[in-house]
């Protein structure tokens, strides 16, 4: 990270893809774009028809010409073309004019921990379609930490967890570097899922895509914690007869459903804290593990790891957008690296 820096203070923008949302951050105007990673396609035409919120909201009620497409999974570009024309419209035509007028115009862009060589050369093609001369890739654990205020550049041991849509990344950071790291395939959409199965497999209640938050809806109140409400009303589609009807879903055996993708994050904490060093680990048994991403929000979900653990769990001020507020903190150079003197003699 700190051989970096310098270079990340020239460029002129960052982007954060995500499985969920994309952000983009432009140096001098913040924070410009914080939108579903979703487009819309005419499959006869190929043009473009929405992209963002409008083309979530089509998910799941287009007619069968016009298909919603996510060319972005688990932080990795699995469709460049698809990923450059939903970029240039979350845009717009006002900002892409501005950054084009830049000379040698240069990006940023956050990589999954474990991203390989093909998953990077994917998101450097992304940004270079979309003007870029040069692109700096930053580690998404570094960004976030550096964007909820961890001490990552001190010698002592910081334990961040990135919960994203489809991953979950867990690791130790010290003196600018990652220690130890381990990603766990289960994010907010594998809990999204547990839920819409518990549901048709004891109620035989098909829930839509996008019109019924299933998270949200039987998980209100206190959520995964036994203080929240004994049931909860949902609305669906009954599997049988295909009409619409009412269940009354015991939240309790929610929260059951729910922990068997949850206990793989506790595994992958487990391993990051085995593979640490002794005095690592003894300094977090007193900061703990910070939290950020989408799914921190998860009603309950920091307590489950508190008990597990039995370490102090915090949640970042606004989990969702620290890895991007960390690429900014970096190109507005308010990110300083620790001077190590080489000793005389």
């Amino acid at each position: 990270m700190t051989a970096n820096l310098d270079q990340l203070r020239r460029c002129h923008f960052a982007v954060d893809l995500g499985a969920a949302r994309t952000r983009v951050y432009v140096k001098g105007a913040g924070l410009v774009v914080d939108q579903p990673s979703v487009a819309a396609v005419n499959t006869r035409t190929g043009a473009l028809i929405a992209v963002g919120e409008l083309a979530e909201q089509m998910t799941g009620r287009t007619p069968s010409y016009i298909k919603t497409v996510r060319p972005v999974s688990g932080g990795t570009v699995i469709d460049i073309e698809m990923a450059q024309r939903m970029l240039r419209h979350l845009i717009g035509e006002k900002t892409r004019r501005v950054l084009r007028r830049k000379p040698r115009l240069r990006a940023a862009a956050c990589t999954p921990h474990d991203a390989g060589p093909l998953a990077r050369r994917a998101t450097v093609e992304t940004l270079v379609g979309l003007g870029a001369r040069r692109v700096e890739l930053v580690d998404t654990l570094i960004a976030a930490a550096v964007g909820c205020g961890l001490p990552v550049e001190r010698a002592e041991a910081t334990m961040i967890m990135v919960c994203g849509a489809a991953a979950t990344q867990v690791a130790v950071l010290s003196l600018g570097s990652i220690v130890t790291a381990e990603r766990v395939a289960v994010g907010g959409e594998a809990v999204d899922n547990a839920i819409v199965q518990h549901l048709r497999h004891q109620h035989e209640l098909v829930l839509p895509s996008q019109s019924v938050r299933p998270l949200q809806l039987a998980l209100s109140g206190n959520g995964l914690t036994p203080h929240g409400p004994a049931t909860t009303e949902i609305h669906g589609r009954d599997v049988a007869t295909g009409l619409a009807r009412s269940v009354q879903v015991d939240t309790a055996a929610v929260r059951n459903a729910i922990q068997t993708p949850l206990t793989a994050v506790l595994d992958g904490i487990g391993k990051v804290l085995r593979d640490c060093p002794p005095d690592l680990v003894a300094d977090l048994a007193d900061r703990g593990i910070m939290m950020v991403g989408g799914t921190a929000l998860l009603p309950g979900f920091d307590q489950m790891l508190r008990q597990a653990t039995g370490m102090p769990v915090h949640i970042a001020e606004r989990p969702d957008v620290c890895a991007v507020q960390g690429m900014g903190a970096m190109l507005n150079g308010k990110v300083e690296p620790m001077v190590l003197n080489p000793l005389a003699g």
